[in-house]
């Protein structure tokens, strides 16, 4: 097999010109908006959505990350 892979966050960011990700051969590097897709909208509509319905009616948030 192939072992490739995409970024679309780094650091740091942006990646320098000269930065050898770039060149590296099986990298697509795309900006840090690269999981905007026609699904996304949608999506996180609804996340933001049960957020604030959660928030409202006193229930603790979901999709915290506690570092």
């Amino acid at each position: 097999g192939r072992l490739s892979f995409a970024l679309d966050v780094t650091d740091p960011e942006p990646l320098p010109a000269e930065h050898p990700l770039w060149r590296a051969p099986g990298v697509l590097i795309s900006p840090h908006v690269g999981g905007n897709t026609t699904a996304f909208l949608p999506r996180i509509g609804r996340l933001v959505r049960e957020q604030v319905d959660r928030w409202e009616s006193g229930c603790g948030l979901g999709n915290v990350v506690v570092p």
